[in-house]
């Protein structure tokens, strides 16, 4: 078997890193996230379709609010836990995170 390497859209990193945040917080976000993670196993081994992880991801987002606020929240999350953002990378989410972490260390 031919192992894909593929990685996740940045609204499927944004959601992943939401949910394993929140997780701690109530039981809930830890089976959503175990659930996200095993389809994205599932589209690697071409068991489930990209499409339809996709939707499912978008379904997710949108129950929280949409990849802005979960962005937001994933960093508002962080950084009152710990004092910073450290999650650096050149990726979309990785961008998008950084812009909204200096906005709140900056208040």
């Amino acid at each position: 078997m031919i192992k894909k390497t593929e990685k996740p859209s940045p609204e499927a990193k944004a959601l992943s890193l939401f949910l394993m945040a929140y997780k701690t917080i109530d039981p809930i976000y830890k089976e959503k996230s175990k659930r996200i993670n095993k389809l994205w196993s599932l589209v690697l081994k071409d068991e489930f379709s990209r499409i339809e992880y996709i939707e499912e991801v978008q379904n997710m987002l949108t129950s929280y609010g949409g990849y802005a606020e979960v962005v937001e929240k994933t960093v508002r999350f962080y950084i009152e836990n710990t004092g910073e953002w450290k999650l650096e990378g050149d990726d979309k989410y990785c961008r998008d995170a950084k812009k909204i972490a200096d906005k709140i260390m900056n208040k």
